[in-house]
């Protein structure tokens, strides 16, 4: 039951009655204690990305709470149906974000609503009324044509050569840039059709993929076999870091000619459509053996 703006129950009640006031929840200090619990599982559970997104959320929510209600926290009790449209309004206008960037903050405020209505610091959800709408994005990926141009190109430098192997890689298996990095030689199995196989956990999702090793990306596994690279981390493939794969697949377009922006994420939507898809395969088998479900 909630009277005014505080919620009472029977501790509430117990300690007017015994004369023991109890601070109220505060929005900002339940965030910072989210963010620290985030902090202390950083390569276990949450990518450090993940927490720089929630840290960036609790800016702009402290940002919006001094500039609408020149405080510096709120009760917990007061974050309802009007205080998610003015800060939705907010990361509009102010922050002039983009409709999906505006919506994620929104989404990564809605799980420090969700802390509070479990531990009954809040009575009502003020999402329960409130529907954001987020917008498809198009997403980049190559056709069977431009994925052969660059599976056949020769280049004149062994590194280029190499983040086009990773690039095609991935193409072949569905697997984000974090998944292949972390990809050990104990996890590529022969199964029960006595066919290779790759079982490994995705780290976003920490959801178990089964992935059927096609031919192109045997033939990359074992080209990379002996490079010391992966002797000594007992890797399947020489990965270097996300920033300099895309500076080489930038390079790699131009001599391609393909006028797409080519990153590393291209390519695991290239397996979802040109590899899988456009081959038959259904979209719930695809599902399963990406790891999204």
């Amino acid at each position: 039951m909630t009277i005014g703006n505080e919620t009472v129950t029977a501790e509430t009640v117990k300690n007017r009655f015994i004369g023991k006031a109890l601070q109220p929840r505060t929005l900002v200090a339940v965030f910072e204690d989210h963010n620290l619990k985030m902090k202390s599982l950083i390569g276990r559970e949450y990518e450090r990305s993940t927490l720089q997104r929630y840290e960036t959320c609790l800016m702009h929510v402290k940002d919006f709470m001094q500039l609408n209600y020149n405080v510096s926290d709120i009760p917990v009790v007061k974050i309802n149906f009007t205080f998610l449209v003015d800060f939705e309004y907010y990361l509009r206008s102010v922050r002039n974000c983009g409709n999906n960037s505006a919506i994620k903050y929104i989404k990564n405020l809605g799980k420090i609503v969700r802390i509070c209505l479990g531990n009954g610091w809040l009575a009502v959800d003020p999402y329960l009324n409130y529907k954001p709408k987020q917008n498809t994005v198009h997403r980049e990926v190559l056709t069977k044509e431009e994925l052969s141009r660059i599976k056949e190109k020769k280049f004149i430098m062994e590194r280029v050569g190499t983040v086009r192997d990773m690039f095609v890689f991935s193409c072949y298996t569905g697997l984000a840039y974090v998944d292949v990095c972390k990809l050990k030689r104990s996890e590529l199995v022969k199964g029960t059709d006595g066919n290779l196989w790759i079982y490994t956990s995705r780290k976003k999702t920490d959801t178990l993929s089964r992935i059927p090793v096609l031919p192109a990306a045997l033939a990359i596994i074992k080209a990379y076999e002996s490079h010391p690279q992966c002797i000594v981390k007992d890797t399947l493939l020489p990965m270097m870091s996300n920033q300099k794969m895309n500076a080489y697949l930038k390079e790699i377009a131009d001599l391609c000619d393909i006028r797409k922006l080519l990153t590393f994420h291209i390519a695991r939507h290239t397996f979802a459509t040109t590899i899988t898809l456009n081959n038959g395969v259904p979209i719930e088998s695809v599902s399963k053996i990406d790891g999204t479900h």
